[in-house]
């Protein structure tokens, strides 16, 4: 029992509690944002509840993946890419469950109420396995050979194929985009490496754009961001009440509980205002102000993530940061510009503000991840101390946990017995 309460107490210790407040915070706002947004419908009433209780889980399971050494997948990674293959494959079993017809979800037998993602899952082991590769490509001084970015992008092109072809989901498609692009720039891939590729994907464009059916519905939701009265009452009529409500927003707001659309019994009226469409219900409501809150906090986890990144001596654990960094920033922009009527509706949801058990535990699970880069990041003496030392004290040597997957927890430890040396 008490290894028990030594573990939680050093997983506590031991986190960024910075980084933990300022999820909560998003998560909170986000709840007062969902019970607004959902009031117009009785069988709604209950969603902020069970985002409230995801994010409980999700705190947890921030402290106990903060233990979680992510070392063990570098030498595990054909076990990490085949599990990957298999959760996406069972979107083609009977767990899988289309909405908006993309069949990008998997249904928990007995649990009508849950539901995974798998792109959710997956896109964490694709920063992972891509951040190996491109560390053994730099360790032997080939990163920006072509066999090197070929391997690297045929990465990134089984697991984008894969996902689009069983599900649909071209959304979660584009993260994992986001997700290679901004660990190639920062893992060093040459910028002429980048002009060769934007060279060559124009062109490709180009020539398959006209290609395609003037009603083919993907490219009439690109087609209306250049001329809102294409559609406007068939596919822009989503993105026409969702700007709608950013501008009746104005400075402060039409008052909490008080927006015309997002109170309105009628869906259409502002369709997923809890979830693809929150910022929106928060634009109108809570003004500029309340959006730029939004904003604020979301830049700050971002920044936090890349802060403890680039603090680290491990180059792995510098990329997986940034492809998390990446991949949070691609979704927040995404879903910001679909509320502002300048990006596709693609159905991707605001981290930590959409409604979605899944995505907030989720979330909190790669935050969890990023905690414990930035505590083994640092130095023993610098750990879990109630002040900075100039020098490591001495301590009575601890015995190792034999289990590779979780970081050993006596640092707290042995801070307190050489503590207890000292005052002898």
């Amino acid at each position: 029992m008490s290894a028990l309460r030594d573990l939680i107490l050093d997983a506590w210790k031991q986190a960024d509690h910075l980084l933990l407040s300022l999820c909560c915070i998003a998560n909170l706002y986000g709840i007062i944002l969902i019970y607004s947004a959902t009031r117009y419908k009785a069988a709604l009433h209950s969603m902020a509840m069970k985002q409230a209780i995801s994010m409980v889980i999700g705190i947890v399971l921030y402290f106990a993946v903060s233990q979680f050494n992510i070392d063990v997948f570098r030498t595990k990674w054909k076990w990490v890419l085949g599990g990957c293959t298999v959760l996406v494959l069972l979107l083609r079993t009977p767990l899988g469950k289309s909405v908006s017809g993309n069949r990008a979800w998997l249904q928990i037998p007995h649990l009508s109420a849950f539901t995974i993602q798998p792109a959710e899952i997956n896109k964490i082991f694709f920063a992972i396995l891509l951040s190996q590769l491109i560390v053994y490509f730099r360790r032997e001084h080939k990163l920006n050979h072509i066999t090197s970015l070929l391997a690297m992008g045929g990465l990134l092109m089984y697991f984008v194929g894969l996902y689009y072809v069983i599900s649909g989901d071209m959304g979660s498609c584009l993260i994992f985009v986001a997700i290679f692009v901004v660990m190639l720039w920062t893992g060093g891939v040459s910028p002429l490496w980048f002009a060769a590729g934007i060279a060559a994907v124009v062109p490709v464009v180009l020539y398959v754009w006209p290609k395609i059916p003037a009603d083919n519905y993907q490219k009439k939701r690109i087609m209306v961001l250049f001329d809102h009265s294409l559609d406007p009452q068939g596919v822009g009529f989503q993105q026409e009440h969702g700007i709608l409500a950013v501008r009746s927003g104005g400075l402060l707001g039409q008052g909490y509980l008080k927006g015309v659309l997002t109170q309105s019994a009628q869906n259409s009226r502002l369709s997923q205002r809890f979830s693809d469409f929150i910022f929106a219900s928060c634009c109108e409501e809570w003004g500029l102000l309340g959006a730029a809150a939004v904003v604020l906090i979301l830049t700050a986890i971002i920044l936090r993530i890349m802060f403890i990144g680039l603090r680290c001596s491990d180059p792995f654990a510098t990329l997986v940061c940034m492809g998390f960094a990446g991949m949070f920033m691609a979704q927040i922009g995404i879903n910001i510009g679909m509320c502002l009527y300048v990006m596709p509706v693609i159905g991707l949801t605001l981290p930590f503000f959409s409604a979605g058990g899944t995505s907030v535990m989720v979330n909190f699970l790669i935050m969890g991840l990023v905690s414990g880069i930035r505590n083994r990041s640092e130095p023993d003496w610098l750990k879990n101390t109630d002040r900075p030392e100039p020098h490591p004290m001495p301590t009575i040597q601890q015995p190792q946990r034999k289990s590779v997957l979780f970081t050993p927890g006596d640092r707290r430890r042995g801070h307190r017995t050489g503590s207890i040396q000292r005052g002898r």
